[in-house]
């Protein structure tokens, strides 16, 4: 799995265990809940900007992103 996967599939995680929609970030971030969803599914480039306020509005430090697999299974989320 590319890092940008892992990314991608740990903001996912993360805003659901918090149970943030996509709404709730697309209203945050300025842009459309579409625009929002293509970024998590990675149908678009996310920048590294962009990344850096995702973390912030999930409220997550920008390395816990990058985590793999397994470190997630033990922060639970």
């Amino acid at each position: 799995m590319e890092r940008i996967e892992i990314v991608l599939k740990n903001i996912k995680k993360i805003r659901k265990f918090k149970n943030i929609t996509q709404l709730d970030i697309a209203i945050k971030l300025n842009i459309s809940q579409n625009a929002y969803s293509k970024v998590e599914l990675g149908n678009t480039l996310i920048s590294l900007n962009l990344l850096f306020k995702i973390a912030d509005i999930l409220g997550q430090d920008i390395n816990e992103l990058l985590l793999t697999d397994k470190i997630i299974k033990q922060k639970n989320w």
